[in-house]
């Protein structure tokens, strides 16, 4: 059983808000980079990226991707292996502003692997976090999101499940009860 939570226009009229408040924080981006990551968060990163680019005009933004999979702490509590994905940053992020991108917080476990994969990049001045669906009652770990599209306040038994266009036809978020009756 699912519902929608978040249609398609609400999902562009968040994606809009982000990125002001991005601009808001960054200007320019000079000394900021933002970087999804692997593998929803980049769908989700690349949605803001052409808004920024196409919309508001912003010139050289540097970003990239960054695949988490051999630093999650169930890493080996799998029965199956877990696929690994690319990770993407040819760039320093040496003293630079890092914006971390994800679709959903949940547990935290995932952003605290990130911040560990990161260090191997360098040491920034400053790591924020930005993600779409903030599933603040869920964390086991104390991480909370700098920016947020939506807070949304939902059960054990249920899951959000966020469907990007890339994938389907259209942008649409979901609370789906995972309860079986």
């Amino acid at each position: 059983m699912q519902k929608i939570l978040l249609s398609q226009k609400e999902i562009h009229i968040i994606l809009h808000r982000l990125a002001c408040q991005l601009i808001e924080n960054h200007s320019d981006f000079k000394d900021t980079v933002l970087i999804g990551l692997q593998p929803r968060g980049v769908f989700f990163a690349k949605k803001l990226i052409d808004i920024l680019v196409k919309d508001y005009k912003v010139k050289s933004l540097k970003y990239g991707q960054l695949d988490i999979t051999f630093y999650r702490d169930d890493f080996r509590r799998r029965d199956e292996p877990i696929q690994a994905n690319e990770t993407k940053i040819d760039f320093i992020i040496e003293n630079k502003n890092v914006v971390l991108i994800d679709d959903v917080l949940f547990s935290g476990r995932s952003i605290r692997a990130a911040l560990t994969a990161l260090q191997a990049f360098g040491r920034p001045k400053k790591i924020e976090l930005l993600v779409f669906i903030d599933r603040r009652f869920s964390r086991s770990l104390p991480i909370q999101p700098t920016y947020k599209g939506r807070q949304v306040d939902a059960i054990n038994s249920e899951k959000v499940k966020v469907i990007w266009d890339e994938n389907n036809k259209k942008d649409t978020v979901y609370l789906v009860n995972t309860k079986e009756k």
